[in-house]
């Protein structure tokens, strides 16, 4: 899947394809970014790739130390650990907050984010299952029209993908297909809890995703029958 780079604002559309190549780990966690050839891709001089390299760092996508080369946000074992610690309290809260002050043109813009991520998922598009993932997620966090969560939760949404990619890559083994089905069942059962603006079930169905997502990352780790230490 490439990103269309085309148009007048190109600072906007270096910002998109950075943002989709981190989700999408095309850039790997902790990879040199290159701020030449950045520069060079898309027409720009290097102050405005500096400018939104520095937006990007606060938003979490990017390291930026003193005297090193900008780098994609590293991943270990510890920033798993503080994921799964947090994602619950975050998605939750969205999903119920969601249900609550949501409006009609949002939940339609919703609906149509779940039908290109089906649509995804129906054409083993890997790419696409993680990135439309992260936008369903997204705009249930616009939904909920709170503005201290909508930054915490864009920034566990970075791990988010990133632990989707290795989840939605290629499923492997049959259980792991019946649980991307399930992750796309649940997307059209938090439409429809919050469609209802029943809080409850939103919030319900948001932590059964996140367990969705531990399992599914427990599974990476380890082979089935192997056991794994909890997150």
């Amino acid at each position: 899947m490439t990103t269309d780079i085309a148009g007048p604002d190109r600072k906007a559309s270096l910002s998109l394809a950075l943002r989709r190549r981190i989700l999408t780990m095309e850039l790997p966690p902790g990879s040199v970014l290159d701020e030449v050839a950045l520069s060079e891709e898309f027409g720009l001089s290097r102050p405005p790739v500096r400018e939104l390299m520095r937006q990007m760092a606060g938003e979490g996508y990017i390291e930026l130390e003193a005297n090193r080369a900008a780098r994609v946000s590293s991943m270990s074992y510890q920033s798993l650990r503080d994921y799964f610690l947090m994602a619950p309290m975050i998605y939750i809260t969205a999903n119920r907050l969601a249900a609550e002050n949501r409006t009609r043109a949002e939940l339609d813009a919703l609906k149509q984010i779940q039908r290109t991520f089906q649509k995804a998922v129906d054409n083993c598009d890997a790419e696409g299952r993680v990135f439309y993932n992260d936008q369903f997620h997204r705009q249930i966090g616009e939904m909920a029209h709170n503005v201290y969560l909508v930054p915490s939760l864009r920034r566990l949404q970075i791990d988010h993908a990133r632990i989707g990619k290795i989840f939605y890559k290629h499923p492997n083994t049959p259980r792991m297909q019946e649980e991307l089905e399930l992750a796309s069942r649940q997307h059209d059962e938090m439409i429809e809890a919050i469609e209802r603006h029943d809080a409850d079930a939103s919030a319900e169905l948001a932590r059964l995703h996140i367990e969705l997502s531990r399992r599914n990352m427990a599974m990476y780790a380890a082979p089935e029958g192997m056991e794994t230490p909890t997150l």
